[in-house]
């Protein structure tokens, strides 16, 4: 299976794509795609010879022509998988059309649970003891497409937002290349009768 991934920034996750799935079992990172030129993300694909381009914004005349071109180029490497990893722009529905049911994110909370940016900021506030991380299917929502993984943590006495990130980062690198292994081994099906239900085969 060939996949694509999308990232703004450090790209942790995509680093961990690259550690655990590039190359075996079938599946390769075959494009690596930022909206920012400077994001260290590009430069973790360089070190692995991946393939990779920019998107600025402020290069197109919206990002409806910006999310085409970036979707023709990801197309053009025989991507199958699209994984968005700390991609932080909302994907235009035409982009998500050219890889229907294909592209997954990543997020740092348990989905529906505080959706969007900021979500660690935001279960603090709410003042939650459980925190978690999902991978879901992206669709036109923010945060809204199925659940495919999910995983918890306890702290009830966390008050720093990086704190809980830096307990939350771990999940994320094991959860997101657990679900492309899933995906390219065909195992991860929607359920007929509920489409918002993923079920995981044996």
């Amino acid at each position: 299976m060939n996949v694509a991934v999308l990232a703004s920034g450090e790209g942790t996750n995509l680093q961990s794509l690259l550690d655990h799935v590039h190359g075996r079992d079938g599946i390769q990172l075959v494009a690596v795609a930022s909206d920012k030129p400077d994001a260290p993300a590009l430069g973790r694909a360089r070190t692995h010879d991946v393939p990779w381009a920019v998107f600025p914004l402020d290069a197109y005349v919206d990002r409806e022509s910006r999310d085409l071109a970036m979707a023709d180029w990801v197309a053009s490497r025989g991507t199958q998988l699209v994984v968005l990893a700390g991609y932080m722009q909302l994907l235009s529905p035409s982009f998500l059309e050219r890889f229907p049911r294909a592209v997954i994110n990543v997020h740092p909370a348990l989905l529906p649970a505080f959706p969007g940016l900021r979500a660690v900021e935001q279960s603090l506030a709410y003042g939650v003891k459980v925190f978690g991380v999902t991978v879901h299917f992206v669709d036109g929502g923010v945060d809204t497409g199925p659940v495919i993984l999910q995983r918890a943590i306890d702290l009830p006495h966390a008050r720093d937002p990086e704190d809980v990130l830096e307990r939350l980062h771990p999940i994320e690198h094991e959860l997101l290349p657990e679900a492309v292994r899933l995906i390219a081994q065909g195992r991860v099906v929607v359920d007929a009768d509920n489409p918002r239900r993923v079920l995981i085969q044996r």
